[in-house]
């Protein structure tokens, strides 16, 4: 009984919310609508210790604009994660190695993405957390609100994108140029894949040309992952995209094609992660009967 509940239960995401934070209704609606539990919680809960992340599978981090990003997109949240200490004794940055480590998945949206780079997570290369890249001001100059078309890494690490090639979602962000500490550490997102989403044109070629890519971004980058796949930071919005009626051109494109899929681009991300968390919790109890067998 208790092997069929742990295997069958439904994916649960938690989504931490407050402090400027703001999009974490469209974030909770996105695994809903993929299959899963989403619940909405106070960073504050968090750190308290009233919620553990360790009862969920995936943490998510969401846009917005937290603390009014006065001292920097995602700093002083960063920070909060970096160094607060929770009734456990240890950060919040401390649990969420350990979240990793046992297999969990963790994503930021926008300024969860500055979070998480200003964090250390994102890359991670040297597995200490210290700060390997940034986000910063657009080199525009000026707070990108438009849509834009990414083109998927097929060497990318993360669940979220398995089988997507490319996307088409919103950017709503003052501060998502990506800037790399040095040139090793850009050689090695290269190498290894970690740059999962690259701003493209309209023909799905990489551009570094404005507006298609709408912050100057270093590798055109969109979004990365960490070495394990299992962090997954994008500047773009998909929990903005969940139906075609999100589009400013649904019309249109209903107008050409009657058949045209109603759902959004980005609620690909969010099937993705909930078929892929239930399918590798399914495949637990056969691989352990399998180790038993042998044995």
């Amino acid at each position: 009984m208790n092997e069929l509940t742990a295997t069958t239960r439904p994916v649960h995401a938690l989504v931490l919310t407050g402090f400027g934070i703001n999009c974490e209704e469209e974030l909770a609606a996105a695994y809903r609508l993929a299959g899963g539990e989403a619940t909405i919680v106070h960073f504050n809960q968090v750190l308290s210790g009233e919620t553990s992340i360790h009862d969920y599978d995936v943490l998510n981090f969401p846009g917005g604009f937290s603390f009014g990003d006065d001292l920097g997109s995602g700093v002083v949240m960063a920070n909060k994660a970096r160094f607060r200490k929770l009734p456990s004794g240890r950060t919040l940055l401390e649990e969420l190695r350990a979240f990793i480590e046992a297999g969990n998945y963790v994503v930021g949206i926008c300024n969860g993405f500055q979070m998480l780079v200003k964090m250390g997570l994102l890359p991670d290369f040297a597995g200490q957390q210290e700060r390997e890249v940034t986000l910063t001001h657009n080199a525009s100059g000026r707070y990108e609100d438009r849509w834009v078309r990414l083109a998927v890494n097929p060497r990318n690490r993360s669940p979220f994108l398995k089988g997507l090639t490319s996307l088409e979602v919103p950017v709503r962000h003052g501060e998502g140029r990506l800037v790399i500490r040095d040139e090793e550490i850009r050689s090695r997102i290269l190498a290894e894949g970690l740059n999962c989403l690259t701003y493209c044109d309209a023909t799905g070629c990489e551009t570094e040309l404005y507006p298609h890519n709408p912050n100057g971004a270093e590798l055109n980058c969109a979004g990365l992952t960490d070495t394990t796949g299992q962090v997954f930071g994008l500047m773009p919005h998909p929990e903005a995209f969940l139906s075609l009626y999100n589009h400013p051109d649904w019309a249109r494109r209903k107008r050409l094609d009657p058949n045209v899929s109603e759902e959004g681009d980005g609620l690909k991300l969010f099937r993705n992660i909930v078929e892929h968390i239930s399918q590798s919790r399914a495949a637990q109890p056969a691989e352990a009967a399998s180790n038993e067998v042998s044995l």
